[in-house]
């Protein structure tokens, strides 16, 4: 069952964008006019044996201790991408939707998501998106909602080398 079909089988609301293909989250920000924050990127992770899907703003990482912590698990990994082949088999890789309960994943999402009124996700495919409502996105997807997610500009502010001179006070 594709994504649509599951979506009209459910009795949902939403909306179909098409736009040339794009392979990231923050290229379907960038192709459907919205800021990162609004575009639901799908995570597939890997908790003691048990497969889940995380779903957090594109401008944003993933804290796997956050979700290790909240699961209470002792092993917590991102999927590969020959497990998500074999979960996400109707969708191209890097293009499922933030769906967990479509293919038997508990779904979370990360407080941050949450916040927004509307939100668009890939479609499974690189260029085909969905827009809903957040409320019918949580009536569909009944996802456990906590905070896991950090700004990928962090990831760029801790690889940069400290350089003790930097700052210098006198010069203004």
């Amino acid at each position: 069952m594709t994504i649509l079909e599951y979506l009209d089988e459910k009795h949902c609301h939403y909306s179909v964008t098409e736009h040339k293909p794009i392979y990231t989250a923050g290229q379907l920000a960038t192709v459907e006019h919205v800021p990162a924050r609004k575009v639901a990127k799908p995570v597939a992770v890997r908790a003691d044996g048990k497969y889940y899907l995380c779903v957090l703003p594109a401008d944003r990482k993933i804290d796997l201790y956050a979700v290790q912590k909240h699961l209470q698990a002792k092993n917590v990994r991102l999927a590969s991408e020959h497990e998500m082949e074999s979960l996400f088999g109707d969708s191209e890789l890097g293009a499922e939707p933030p769906l967990g309960n479509l293919y038997d994943l508990p779904t979370l999402m990360d407080k941050k998501l949450a916040k927004d009124k509307r939100i668009v996700f890939q479609a499974g495919s690189h260029d085909r998106a969905v827009w809903m409502s957040m409320s019918e996105y949580k009536r569909l997807a009944n996802p456990a909602v906590f905070a896991f997610s950090y700004p990928e500009a962090l990831d760029e502010i801790e690889s940069m080398p400290l350089d003790p001179y930097f700052y210098d006070p006198y010069n203004f």
